[in-house]
This record gives structure tokens, sequence and C-alpha cells, in this order.
């Protein structure tokens, strides 16, 4: 899979608009045991992107299965178009993964997005599993301050809609930004992230994929 850039974004606002009518707002239920993570990271000189995806065991707390790739990026960044950049290599290494899992999060936007297309929802219909967007940072949205307790959530509202969750994973940490990616609702899209939570900010399939995704020093 390969986005071009043309020097327009009209081609993929139309492919936004096109995956945007293909999401569907579901329950997940139960929520898989083996939930897979996603991520990606460029070069210093931004020509070279490597992606990672891990598949975590939420029974036993461990990674099963992880894979890196990397391959060149010609796609500049442009806002709230993540997903051409990143997408192509995201998919090629989950690709890879061979141990079976039932959902994937992101490091990203999911329907909190101005066109409710960003990079969890994107790769969430291309590849038709079950998606969460879990943001270190607000891309849209107003919401009110999050009780500094862990577990706090409050809702994040654009132009009047639901688009998901600012979620305090741990106390007096930055909160997160939660949102359904395709395939579950927002109640599931909390509960997963809050079943892969340890220790850590991030829950833990991000949080290890972000970590291999990383170029060497």
């Amino acid at each position: 899979m390969i986005f071009e850039w043309t020097g327009s974004t009209a081609p993929w606002r139309a492919e936004q608009e096109r995956v945007r009518h293909l999401t569907r707002v579901a329950p997940l239920t139960p929520l898989p045991r083996f939930v897979a993570g996603a991520d990606c990271a460029f070069s210093s000189d931004k020509t070279t992107i490597r992606a990672a995806a891990v598949v975590y065991d939420r029974e036993s707390g461990c990674v099963v299965e992880d894979v890196a790739i990397e391959q060149p990026c010609g796609v500049p960044y442009v806002p709230t178009f993540l997903s051409f950049r990143e997408a192509p290599a995201i998919v090629a290494v989950i690709a890879q993964l061979k141990h079976a899992f039932g959902a994937i999060l992101f490091d990203g936007q999911g329907l909190a997005h101005p066109r409710r297309c960003g990079l969890a929802t994107h790769v969430g219909v291309l590849l038709d599993v079950p998606s969460v967007g879990v943001a270190k940072s607000r891309l849209i949205g107003d919401f009110d301050d999050v009780p500094l307790a862990a577990g706090s959530h409050v809702p994040l509202t654009h132009k009047g809609e639901s688009v998901g969750v600012v979620y305090r994973s741990k106390e007096r940490t930055l909160p997160l930004f939660v949102s359904v990616g395709h395939r579950v609702d927002l109640p599931s899209a909390i509960a997963l992230v809050q079943a892969c939570q340890t220790k850590y900010r991030l829950p833990e399939p991000t949080r290890l994929a972000d970590k291999l995704s990383k170029f060497a020093r």
C-alpha cells in the first residue's frame, strides 16, 4: 500500500471521507486476551520510517511477539493527514505478525479527528480489525478538567459531538486521549485501554511498540 503526495490534499480528503463511511462502532465483547500495539518513528533526516508492532497477552502480562521493519518514506508530514505518512509502514509490519490478536491500540487518534478519520480509524478500516486510538496529545475537541485520580476520564467533544474521552491513566500524570478507531464503541475502547494498563502512563501494547520503533542512537 502506497499513498503518493501530489502536492494537493484533495485526494487524501476523499479517501478519509470514504473510510469514514466504512467505520463501524460496536461493543467489543468480550475484551480480547491478545492485543496488538503499533507505532512508528522516523530517522533524523526523515527519509526512513521504522514501524513496530507487538502482540501483548493481557493474562500473562507478557509480549508474545514483536516485529519491526524499516522502509523509505517520501510522504511529508501534513497536519490531520498523518495516516498517509505512517499507515503504509504500519500496515506492512502488522502483516508480519503471526500470532493472532483481537484488537490493535495505536499511538494516534481515531474518531477524534476533524474528519473523523485518524490513524486508528484509517488502519482499522483498511485491515477491518477492532482498533482504538490512544494519543498522548489533543488534536481537536474541548474537555473539562480531568480529576487527578487514576482511571478518571471526561468527555472529549468537537462541534457538539462526542469524539472520545480524556483519560488519566496514572495519578497526577498527563492524561491520554482515547477514541474509537473501528469495530469498537467508546466504553469498550476505555475498558480495553484500562485492561492493558500496568505501572506506566501508556498502555503496554503502545508503550512497547513505541520503544521498539525507536532508531538506535
